[in-house]
């Protein structure tokens, strides 16, 4: 068995924008990065989570969200790098930071993906969120863009 850490960041540094940007580079699925100014606009002046998963004290991925209003947190980006897929280290980092979302009085996650990360939406669905919209891309419905919530009530 290998042994796995969450690292989790509540506050924005030039050293965990660069390791964002960095590890989404990273990310096949992920080939227009966001820069860094993206990063900055997104999460700066509202609560923000940033987990990082470690197999082995190697960084395998990362998930990030941060607060919408109105008691809703986003899940905006996450990925696990290629070598370490299917050790289910994405379901632990959505488990985590439901969990983190929860403490914090949020209600509700929301998230976006794309049609083609098939592997993605049953992980979304098979925990419990549910489709909200679709965006639909005319020229590619692998494009399509799929919203999904989950409510944090207990």
């Amino acid at each position: 068995m290998y042994r796995v850490e969450v690292v989790q960041a509540t506050l924005v540094t030039p050293e965990l924008l660069h390791n964002l940007v960095e590890l989404s580079q990273a990310i096949p699925e992920f080939d227009n990065a966001y820069p860094v100014a993206e990063y900055q606009t997104r999460l700066s002046d509202k609560p923000m989570l940033a987990l990082f998963i470690k197999v082995e004290e190697e960084v395998a991925g990362f998930k990030l969200g941060y607060e919408l209003g109105n008691g809703q947190f986003y899940s905006w980006l996450g990925g696990i790098l290629p070598e370490f897929r299917g050790l289910g280290l994405a379901k632990q980092l959505l488990l985590v930071q439901e969990h983190w979302a929860r403490e914090q009085g949020y209600h509700q996650i929301e998230v976006k993906t794309l049609n083609c990360f098939a592997s993605m939406l049953k992980m979304l669905i098979s925990n419990q969120y549910q489709i909200t919209s679709l965006k639909q891309d005319t020229d590619n419905k692998s494009l399509n863009k799929i919203s999904l919530q989950k409510s944090l009530q207990v």
